[in-house]
């Protein structure tokens, strides 16, 4: 109740004294001050988001807003309306690149959900050619006998027909195609004796858990850190390729009793992926490997 009314109180009351006296002190507004005193990536987009967010100027609220073409109007409108001098070009560059980041990430979401909704049709060319794709990429020295085989669950399908399992599996062929050798070491890996478990069902729930960090926000810092400008739905594929290697990674070091367990080390995973992405500087992709 404290921590809700101290909130309260600086939101309302002190956030815009405090301004009003640095202001006087430093002669420029509270976005200026963040971009001179700030590095490039998450901490200063982060830091620019909070403070449009934050603000009671209209204009300012709007422009974590604005889609991708309407950054440049939208820079010209925040100098505009903080009386900042169009000759400032650090203060507009910087603020046009944190904008594409803000608007970027946003957009990607929306894809990623939009991708999420469309389910597997066994009807759909397109799906079907990337569902043997898939199978082409891990098992290149197995020719797969029929569209329905007992040989899916060889990569870890729970039955004899992937498409009843097929959700989000577009991420996977990514990672098959793109790092073939790694997708392939671990895919030898779930098979172990002991510690295996099933390769695309654990893709599934991976992708999962990639969305569910993009749509929560905790992937900005990742995602503005890596990208100077629009994330990519190829962003989301590659952090979805390292949750995949860094996942294989700690199952083994784990060593969990049985695939019974897989939940508990699921969230066990999941909380110290949230961890890493709490760091402002964090940057997670595969090392030593080719990147697309």
């Amino acid at each position: 109740m404290l921590v809700y009314f101290w909130g309260f109180l600086y939101s309302n009351y002190f956030r815009f004294w405090l301004k009003w006296i640095l202001r006087l002190l430093t002669r420029k507004c509270e976005l200026q001050r963040v971009f001179d005193g700030s590095k490039a990536g998450a901490q200063r987009t982060l830091s620019i988001e909070h403070s449009l967010e934050s603000s009671k100027n209209k204009v300012l609220r709007n422009a974590v807003h604005v889609e991708e073409a309407e950054v440049e109007k939208c820079v010209r409108d925040v100098m505009k309306e903080k009386k900042i001098e169009p000759k400032d070009t650090g203060f507009k560059t910087n603020l046009h690149i944190s904008l594409l980041q803000i608007s970027g990430y946003k957009k990607l979401y929306l894809n990623v959900e939009n991708l999420r909704k469309v389910p597997y049709d066994s009807d759909n060319e397109e799906h079907e050619e990337q569902l043997i794709e898939l199978w082409n990429l891990l098992m290149p020295h197995e020719n797969l006998k029929a569209r329905i085989t007992k040989q899916w669950c060889d990569i870890g399908f729970q039955g004899d027909d992937p498409k009843t399992d097929f959700r989000g599996m577009g991420l996977l062929g990514y990672f098959s195609k793109h790092y073939t050798n790694e997708a392939r070491q671990i895919l030898s890996h779930s098979n172990h004796p002991k510690l295996g478990y099933s390769y695309a069902i654990v893709g599934i729930n991976l992708t999962e858990m990639a969305y569910s960090l993009l749509k929560n926000g905790a992937l900005k810092s990742h995602l503005y850190n890596m990208v100077s400008g629009l994330p990519q739905m190829e962003h989301f594929h590659q952090f979805y390729c390292y949750l995949v290697y860094e996942f294989d990674k700690f199952w083994f070091e784990e060593e969990p009793e049985s695939i019974m367990h897989f939940n508990q080390y699921r969230e066990k995973f999941h909380e110290k992926i949230k961890g890493l992405l709490l760091d402002c500087d964090v940057i997670l992709t595969l090392q030593n490997t080719k990147k697309p």
